[in-house]
């Protein structure tokens, strides 16, 4: 990132929340030095979608943007998305001791959690550089410097995509917290702490924010790869929709089904070859992509992002299997997910991407030998040819955020839920992502084939399509699984067997610093 991206976070610091927490570092840029040209507006729009990658201003260490926490575990986004979403499910656990790390998967955390911490302060970091662009991207500013013609066109376009990315870590803290610190461009800098905002009001909020850029935003699949257009401002409002229940306490699968249908007339398409959607080169699979994170290994170097997804899942295997040059000995999966697969060696479907078979049952968490491993992120290229960094420290996979099959299977619960559509059409796009997991086949015997399903069936089918890409912790939440009794995991709730856990962990508590911090937040209750 250019330097003078920070002058961002200058401005970003100086709210009181901000001061109070210490997040923010120091520096003496200020926003007229840094949109004093159109390439300075270009440089900060670069920052507001490398929140989502990166941690700061110098590579993988260094000038973090959210100070007091660890930068390589506890500021990233992806990483602090995936134990928030992954680890409390069947679908992760983790070998290591790092202060609170296992409290995840034994569904126990409290509000001193600083993994929880960082969780909060990334996608409000990221929300506030937002504003800031928003605040300094109107007609009469760009006026006012002179920038004009087709810079302050494409100045103002961009404008929509802010928005949205600014909506995006809004559902993020929506999901996650249930609420949220509530800052727009319209407030002021430096004055009030800023207010509170409960879940039925901010889903309001992002949905009127989604539905007010639609226009704005470029025609799905004509913008550039890695920037939002039209199709992903239409993929988060079917995710939206279909959680409504939870976020708003009313359903909403028939708006649900509507805008995934939006997307899958959009012209996406299936990629053949599972793997190759999580590998180095993945870029290549952009007519599946309705929007990614772009990862590279020399530009966006962060120990949080899919690197953390190819180290952390490896052993010794890691140059040969996972594409790095060193295994962390961490993360991987339980026999119970590895089970939805009636072949877990990826014989026959192909997203089973395990190793460490024989020895699937976990006595110790601790051990790293116990436990499926998971090859689903590799930092190799499907090409062969060398990845960007060839020191393999850094991974260049990019981090799919909405992929076509989601929205298949959106369209297909949606059905189920009563949302409209037709069951002909639901089977279709089912069977659509079971033909690509079989090899561009339904497999010996059309064993991959559905002529049925219900609603047991699309939970499970997403678990197999779309474990790791942070899903699993809302899937099982909507299906009320996650910590009740009736689906059991192992060392669910730190028990061997797997235990059901009080039902405040279905959300994640406010935490107590910035309770201390801002006497506007309230906790959510229990904690």
């Amino acid at each position: 990132m250019n330097k003078i991206v920070v002058a961002l976070i200058a401005a970003a610091m100086i709210s009181s929340c901000a001061k109070k927490l210490d997040l923010y570092p120091q520096n003496d840029l200020t926003p007229e030095t840094t949109y004093a040209t159109a390439d300075g507006y270009k440089n900060v729009l670069a920052k507001v979608y490398g929140g989502l990658a990166t941690t700061g201003n110098t590579g993988p260490a260094g000038s973090s943007d959210i100070q007091g926490l660890d930068e390589g575990s506890q500021s990233p986004f992806i990483r602090g998305f995936f134990n928030c979403q992954e680890l409390p499910t069947d679908e992760a656990v983790v070998a290591w001791n790092d202060q609170t790390i296992k409290d995840f998967h034994n569904l126990k955390w409290s509000s001193a959690d600083p993994f929880l911490l960082g969780m909060y302060a990334r996608p409000i970091y990221n929300i506030t550089i937002s504003n800031e662009y928003l605040r300094e991207a109107t007609d009469d500013k760009l006026a006012s410097r002179g920038i004009e013609g087709a810079e302050a066109d494409d100045i103002k376009k961009s404008r929509a995509e802010v928005r949205f990315l600014r909506a995006f870590n809004y559902w993020v803290m929506m999901d996650l917290f249930g609420k949220s610190t509530f800052i727009t461009e319209d407030d002021a800098i430096g004055t009030d702490l800023p207010a509170e905002i409960g879940r039925a009001d901010l889903f309001t909020y992002i949905e009127s924010e989604l539905l007010a850029i639609d226009a704005d935003l470029a025609p799905a699949k004509t913008i550039e790869y890695g920037r939002v257009d039209q199709a992903a401002a239409w993929a988060l409002l079917a995710r939206m929709y279909l959680n409504a229940k939870t976020y708003s306490g009313a359903d909403r699968y028939a708006d649900a089904l509507n805008y995934a249908q939006k997307v899958i007339s959009s012209g996406y398409t299936l990629r053949p070859g599972y793997a190759k959607l999580f590998m180095a080169d993945n870029d290549k699979q952009k007519d599946e992509f309705i929007f990614a994170v772009n990862c590279d290994g020399l530009k966006t170097q962060s120990y949080g992002n899919t690197t953390f997804f190819a180290h952390a899942a490896a052993g010794d295997d890691a140059s040969s299997k996972y594409g790095v040059n060193g295994g962390w000995y961490g993360y991987r999966t339980t026999s119970a997910f590895a089970n939805l697969f009636a072949d877990k060696t990826g014989a026959t479907d192909q997203r089973a991407l395990f190793s460490n078979l024989g020895n699937e049952t976990i006595s110790d968490i601790s051990n790293f030998g116990q436990g499926v491993q998971v090859r689903k992120y590799v930092n190799l290229r499907s090409d062969g040819q060398p990845t960007s960094d060839v020191q393999r420290n850094f991974a260049d996979i990019d981090f799919p955020v909405f992929r076509l099959s989601e929205m298949y299977l959106v369209y297909a619960e949606c059905f189920l839920r009563g949302g409209g559509g037709d069951k002909a059409t639901a089977l279709e796009y089912l069977n659509k992502i079971r033909f690509r997991a079989y090899g561009e086949s339904y497999g010996p015997g059309d064993v991959g084939r559905l002529t049925d399903f219900d609603l047991q069936t699309i939970l499970d089918e997403r678990a197999r399509e779309l474990y790791w890409e942070g899903h699993r912790r809302t899937d099982l939440i909507r299906y009320g699984l996650l910590t009740s009794n009736t689906y059991l995991w192992p060392w669910k709730g730190g028990v061997a067997s797997g235990t059901g856990v009080d039902s405040k962990y279905n959300i994640f508590p406010v935490p107590a610093t910035n309770l201390t911090a801002n006497p506007n937040l309230t906790q959510n209750d229990g904690y």
